[in-house]
């Protein structure tokens, strides 16, 4: 049969996950002109596939049909196959996966996407196995059907393809209504229905951590000093740091846990979810003084340390589920395999704290998380034994918005820990970010892999860069921070805001790739981009005293009210941002220099105190070093009596 590796396009690609297609028989092109000038020129479907480099169901499609000479020349013969990398182009992504759970009611990669030259799909999946099985047609079923469809009933298609295209135009429009005045209340009510509360977390199976949940009920027990939401918070906490969600030899979570008891998980770990996890136990350690929290913080960070930190000085963005070809391979034990590592005394002890019952296939979990630190000595002896395992593969590019968030993790994290580490690991990200991946006109680039850069951002890295900057201004006051963060906010409204929706497109303007500019709120695997930037607006509005980002954030809540009302709990950062308009943060601002003794005082005061509805400022210049409130953008008169500040906050 035909070789056709040759005119396989992606060899020059700087995606590690599209140089992993490089030498497929498909004729794979990068997204791009030359992709679709062909297909019209030849007359040809697009076949698009989109997937991630740690996807173990992109390992499986890829080994059962995109290595296989069959498929490959079906592909060849009859569309123009293009493959794109999710992480590197999120904005791509985010537009079909919303075609495929319009089309099917589901989601998730890799996302399989027929469609026409000018992009508008007619048929959409996730993965489509080589031969039919799983109740599922196989590629070498659909593909002979599309063709024969694409030459004979092309109509049928073409109608197919109109009818998505004009419902997704509509549902990206959105509908303002009047935000419901018990918003807040109705938000909890949604988050604690769906609590699990035999084993912690919310819904059955699969169960992901939720964060945004997590940080949402901090804020409404804070709020009412109701302690039930800090108890399903804490259990929750504590279930996935016992459970095999969380790496107990080597820290760092994976990404969700497969079953509701938090044992077996789909492996893979994510720089995001490492950094929503630091921030949010750290809040838990502020709210509670909790050791447990505050040491879960440090092992993650120890784990990003040694596994995913770049030599540049950000992070890299994901280690794979797979090693050896196989899931979890990496990280599952034999009960044989443990005694034979271990002598009869040491695996007794194993045996009492972790839950080893079965044979084979064990992914060690805690039965009690109060044994959290202990058979640290039987640990370092598994960890050796493991490390000899082949090691399963690491996504090195680094992407500015995962970045973002974790410089707002580790900022939070160090001041709060009074850990300066942290602080400088984070200003080492800012740095490395600010350097090496932004344009001459102060354009972000959304990622960077072996001293090259993308050419195309999107305003996940705005938001979350906003959002890291802010917390890098809390923990340090270092006024460079909060300069930058103007300056990524006015880049934001120059390239990213339509007046019209009076909210931020997830493309910039100038992005002509899709063919719609999607607008959207709704939290998903990572926290909405709206909802992030208008969070972190309305804090700017305090620290900069300009009300100009208030109403901006006001609007952007304005534009997606309908939605709020009708799910508050898909748009937590929304709800909570609706909060802080009609509650806006308090002042506690500093007059002078921050080193004086009261200052520091002050500031230590504040590290154990969980205190969301509050923000610190510098007012560097006067003379007299003394503390001031700020209520409703108006100041109290200074003093130099602790005890006046104090007394506000408690």
């Amino acid at each position: 049969m035909l070789n056709l590796t040759s005119y396989n396009k992606l060899k020059d690609e700087n995606s590690p996950y599209l140089k992993q297609h490089a030498d497929n028989p498909v004729n794979w092109y990068p997204w791009g002109e030359e992709a679709f000038k062909l297909a019209k020129d030849k007359n040809l479907p697009i076949f698009l596939s989109i997937g991630y480099s740690t996807c173990h169901w992109c390992h499986v499609m890829e080994k059962e049909s995109f290595e296989d000479e069959e498929v490959a020349q079906m592909l060849n013969q009859f569309f123009i196959s293009i493959k794109v990398d999710r992480e590197e182009r999120p904005e791509i992504d985010s537009l079909y996966m919303d075609v495929c759970q319009t089309m099917t009611g589901s989601g998730g990669w890799p996302l399989s996407i027929f469609m026409t030259a000018d992009k508008k799909p007619f048929y959409a999946a996730t993965y489509i196995p080589k031969e039919n099985k799983y109740g599922r047609k196989g590629l070498l079923t659909i593909l002979p059907e599309i063709h024969y469809l694409w030459t004979e009933e092309r109509k049928k298609l073409l109608q197919a393809s109109e009818n998505i295209v004009s419902h997704l135009s509509k549902i990206n429009q959105n509908q303002k209504a009047e935000l419901a005045s018990n918003i807040f209340e109705k938000t909890v009510e949604a988050i604690e229905s769906n609590y699990d509360h035999q084993y912690g977390g919310f819904g059955s199976s699969p169960k992901f951590p939720m964060y945004q949940y997590l940080l949402f009920l901090l804020h409404y027990w804070k709020k009412t000093g109701e302690d039930k939401y800090l108890s399903i918070l804490e259990t929750t906490l504590q279930q996935m740091r016992a459970g095999g969600i969380y790496d107990q030899l080597a820290f760092g979570f994976h990404r969700y846990s497969t079953d509701r008891e938090w044992k077996m998980p789909h492996f893979e770990k994510m720089l995001y979810d490492q950094a929503l996890m630091i921030y949010i136990y750290t809040a838990a350690y502020q709210a509670t003084a909790k050791e447990i929290y505050a040491d879960v913080v440090k092992e993650i960070v120890s784990f990003l340390e040694s596994e995913m930190l770049a030599k540049e000085g950000a992070f890299f963005t994901a280690i794979d589920a797979d090693s050896g070809g196989e899931e979890g391979k990496y990280y599952l034990w034999e009960k044989s395999e443990l005694k034979s590592i271990l002598n009869e005394a040491q695996f007794n002890r194993l045996n009492k704290i972790f839950d080893i019952q079965a044979n084979k296939n064990i992914n060690l979990s805690l039965k009690n998380v109060q044994d959290y630190n202990q058979l640290a000595e039987l640990k370092d002896k598994l960890l050796k034994h493991r490390k000899e395992r082949i090691h399963p593969s690491k996504d090195k590019k680094i992407l500015t918005d995962w970045n973002g968030l974790l410089i707002a993790a580790l900022a939070k994290a160090g001041f709060v820990l009074k850990e300066d580490r942290y602080l400088k690991l984070a200003d080492d990200v800012e740095k490395f970010i600010h350097n090496n991946m932004k344009t001459n006109k102060g354009r972000l680039a959304h990622s960077y892999y072996e001293g090259e850069k993308s050419k195309i951002d999107n305003l996940n890295d705005y938001s979350f860069l906003l959002w890291g900057l802010i917390e890098l201004y809390q923990a340090t006051l270092k006024d460079e921070y909060l300069i930058k963060a103007e300056k990524t906010a006015k880049i934001m409204k120059e390239y990213f805001w339509d007046q019209k929706e009076e909210a931020f497109y997830f493309s910039a303007k100038d992005n002509e790739d899709l063919f719609i500019k999607q607008i959207n709120a709704n939290d998903h695997s990572l926290p909405s981009a709206n909802s992030i930037a208008a969070f972190n607006f309305l804090k700017l509005a305090h620290l900069k005293d300009n009300l100009a980002y208030q109403k901006d954030a006001q609007k952007i809540i304005a534009a997606f009210s309908d939605q709020i009302n009708k799910a508050p709990s898909n748009y937590i950062f929304l709800v909570l941002s609706n909060y802080y308009f009609n509650n806006p943060f308090i002042e506690i601002k500093i007059h002078g220099d921050k080193k004086y003794p009261l200052a520091q005082e002050l500031i230590e005061n504040i590290r154990d105190r969980y205190l969301p509805d509050y923000l610190i400022k510098q007012q560097k210049g006067d003379k007299n070093n003394k503390l001031s409130l700020c209520k409703d953008f108006v100041c109290g008169i200074p003093t130099d009596k602790l005890n006046d500040i104090l007394k506000e906050l408690n």
